[in-house]
């Protein structure tokens, strides 16, 4: 029986993968690399220690990785974050989730200091039980280590837990972990990428997760 549902942040409960994409873009910019929009967009879900090496080579990585991060955090926390807005129907499905006996998490390649910030936009403060980020976790998605600290802050074996992310790193991540995913297409992910990802079910976005929540591996007994 499923007992916690863990959550992605970003293109899942908020509205924000195109301004990840984009500071990023103007990240590689700044240090001399032109990167094109959709390509770093189909990376969006991965933290940078796993971004960045798709395009860049190794030696780059190790040269100026660190500083790229740190100018992009800054970027995206003065420009980007004042535009990010919560999907509708968030709140609402997890108090659903907590009300039907189940516990949530979050689990994200964000860091730790900006998942507050995260949580308030998508109105979800007070209603999120653990929550894991990259400080939690050597490898972001699609590795599984952020799923799997989530698991064990929550005490609980993978079958107990379904995930909910929009992306297909997520779907692999918790498919690495053992855990199911629901996936939602509100991040603008296609849908045959979800599927072949491992996504066992696929909802338009949080609302209409809800509108079917008992219908959904959520709400089966």
């Amino acid at each position: 029986m499923i007992t916690a549902v863990i959550f992605d942040m970003d293109g899942t409960l908020i509205d924000s993968v195109d301004l990840h994409a984009a500071s990023w873009q103007r990240t590689f910019t700044q240090f001399g690399f032109q990167i094109d929009f959709t390509a770093i967009r189909s990376q969006i879900g991965k933290g940078g220690d796993q971004l960045m090496p798709v395009f860049l080579s190794e030696e780059e990585v190790d040269r100026l990785g660190a500083d790229m991060e740190q100018f992009r955090k800054h970027l995206f926390q003065q420009e980007c974050l004042p535009k990010v807005r919560g999907f509708a129907g968030v709140p609402d499905l997890f108090r659903r989730i907590l009300t039907d006996d189940k516990r949530t998490a979050i689990a994200s390649s964000a860091k730790q200091d900006e998942l507050a910030s995260f949580e308030e936009i998508a109105g979800v403060r007070g209603l999120v039980s653990e929550k894991t980020s990259s400080d939690d976790a050597q490898r972001s998605k699609p590795f599984p280590d952020i799923f799997q600290a989530a698991l064990k802050r929550l005490a609980i074996p993978a079958d107990q837990a379904v995930v909910i992310g929009d992306s297909p790193h997520d779907a692999e991540a918790a498919g690495a972990a053992g855990i199911v995913t629901i996936g939602l297409l509100c991040g603008g992910f296609p849908e045959a990428d979800l599927r072949r990802a491992g996504c066992a079910e696929i909802y338009r976005d949080p609302k209409d997760l809800l509108r079917n929540y008992d219908l959904s591996l959520l709400g089966r007994r």
